[in-house]
């Protein structure tokens, strides 16, 4: 069995770790509901297996033991986010705020990226005093080893940079967006 297959396999067991991951981490197995053809330009087949609370939706690509994760946004954006399921749920874990580091890229900017992440981690932990515990508990349930907020974005970034035009994500709505966002993060006044 791949890793991929076990991870899967043990959350579907375990009720508990179903919901931790739910909230606060937005990995919600329970939302991995049909979603109307989607597929990528390469033709490489899709499952979803999971989705969070605003209409996301996170895909496994392809055939094969481990397969490299795929984010698509209820907003039209979409990309590969890690290399397999395992490197998926260390990301939504060990950056919950994943998204809004993509969102304040400039485009794609890992300076940018990580500016934004050192203030996202300062805001999670000032307003969730529980989320270092959370991750610890998911951690150790699936056997996985949070890296540190540096080296997520780093790996985020060469994700999402990774892909190449046959990666591109196609619904019934048309081809979706790059996950980078064009702000930079001094576009948060909070973040002054």
């Amino acid at each position: 069995m791949s890793r991929s297959a076990d991870l899967l396999r043990r959350l579907r067991d375990d009720p508990a770790l179903v919901e931790l991951l739910s909230y606060p981490f937005e990995f919600d197995i329970r939302r991995a509901d049909y979603v109307d053809a989607p597929r990528l330009m390469s033709g490489i087949s899709l499952e979803v297996v999971a989705g969070d609370f605003t209409g996301g939706k996170f895909y496994l690509c392809g055939e094969g033991p481990d397969r490299p994760m795929l984010y698509a946004s209820s907003e039209g954006e979409a990309g590969l986010i890690a290399s397999d399921l395992s490197g998926a749920l260390g990301l939504v874990v060990g950056l919950p705020y994943w998204r809004d580091c993509l969102k304040y890229s400039e485009d794609g900017d890992v300076a940018s990226m990580q500016a934004a992440a050192a203030f996202l981690q300062r805001d999670m932990l000032a307003s969730d005093s529980e989320i270092v515990t959370a991750q610890s508990r998911v951690a150790g349930a699936l056997g996985l080893t949070i890296e540190s907020v540096p080296t997520l974005v780093d790996r985020l970034h060469a994700a999402v940079r990774s892909a190449d035009p046959g990666d591109v994500f196609l619904d019934e709505t048309g081809e979706y967006e790059s996950l980078f966002g064009p702000f930079p993060p001094s576009r948060n006044p909070d973040w002054q």
